[in-house]
C-alpha cells in the first residue's frame, strides 16, 4: 500500500548509513530490524526495487540541485572556459570549487565526485555556446 511505502521511505530518509552509493546488501543490514523494514513486505525483491528507486530519485535530484547551484555561482559565465584556460585557471577552478564545496547541493556528490565533474564541465561548455547573456535592456511602455 501507499501507506507502507511512505513508512518504508521515511525509515530510508532517517537511515544516516544511505549514500548516493550505498547497496541494498550493506543498508539491509542496517534496516532489517526496523518494524517498517518487515510491514512493507515480506519479499526481499520488493523492498530492494524500492530502495533501488529510492536511491536513483535521490540521485536524480541532487545532481538537479547541483545543476541549480552553478546557475547560482556569479564566477561562471560564457568566459570560463576560456578563463579556465589562461594563466589564472588555477585560482579561477579553486574559486569555483569554494563555491561548490561550501554548500551542502555540492558537498551531496562527493560520493560520485566524477558525475559532479561531468555536470560542472557540461555546464562550462554550454555556458561557452550560448556566449554572452543579452544586455538587459529598458523595459518602459511606449509613450503615446
Amino acid at each position: 500500500s501507499n501507506k507502507k511505502k511512505k513508512s518504508f521511505r521515511r525509515m530510508l530518509d532517517e537511515c544516516e548509513h544511505i549514500t548516493l552509493t550505498s547497496t541494498w546488501r550493506d543498508i539491509r543490514k542496517k534496516i532489517k530490524h526496523d518494524s517498517r523494514f518487515s510491514k512493507f513486505s515480506s519479499d526481499d525483491k520488493e523492498r530492494e526495487a524500492e530502495f533501488s528507486r529510492y536511491l536513483k530519485e535521490k540521485l536524480s535530484t541532487a545532481k538537479s540541485d547541483f545543476r541549480q547551484l552553478l546557475r547560482e555561482i556569479k564566477c561562471l559565465s560564457h568566459k570560463t572556459k576560456e578563463n579556465l584556460r589562461g594563466a589564472n585557471g588555477d585560482s579561477h577552478m579553486r574559486e569555483i570549487q569554494q563555491f561548490i564545496t561550501n554548500d551542502k547541493r555540492g558537498l551531496v556528490l562527493d560520493d560520485i565526485p566524477e558525475d559532479r565533474d561531468r555536470i560542472l564541465d557540461e555546464y562550462i561548455e554550454e555556458l561557452d555556446r550560448q556566449g554572452p547573456p543579452p544586455p538587459p535592456t529598458a523595459t518602459r511602455p511606449p509613450k503615446r
